[in-house]
C-alpha cells in the first residue's frame, strides 16, 4: 500500500528566478499616494506611541487602514498574473 499516494512535484528551471507576483504588486501598490499617505500616518502614530513611556494608544487603526488598502490595490491584479 506505500506506493499508491503520492504528493505533487513542482519543478523550476534552475536558471529561472521564481519572482512572487504579490510583492511586486505591492510595491507598486506603496507608490501610490494615496497609500504612501496611510503608511505614513501609521509610521507618525508607531512614532508617537514608541515616544511615550505610558500609553494606552496603540496603532492597530493605522495599521488595518494601511494594509486593507494595500491588499485591495494589489488584489486587482494579482489573480491575473498566477498561472
Amino acid at each position: 500500500m506505500a506506493g499508491w499516494f503520492s504528493l505533487p512535484m513542482v519543478k523550476a528551471d534552475e536558471e529561472e528566478e521564481l519572482v512572487d507576483p504579490q510583492e511586486t504588486l505591492r510595491e507598486k501598490c506603496q507608490a501610490k499616494e494615496h497609500i504612501k499617505s496611510l503608511y505614513d500616518n501609521y509610521q507618525e502614530c508607531n512614532d508617537r506611541v514608541n515616544g511615550k513611556s505610558k500609553t494606552t494608544e496603540t496603532c492597530v487603526e493605522e495599521l488595518f487602514d494601511f494594509v486593507a488598502e494595500l491588499d485591495h490595490c494589489v488584489a486587482h491584479s494579482l489573480f491575473s498574473k498566477l498561472k
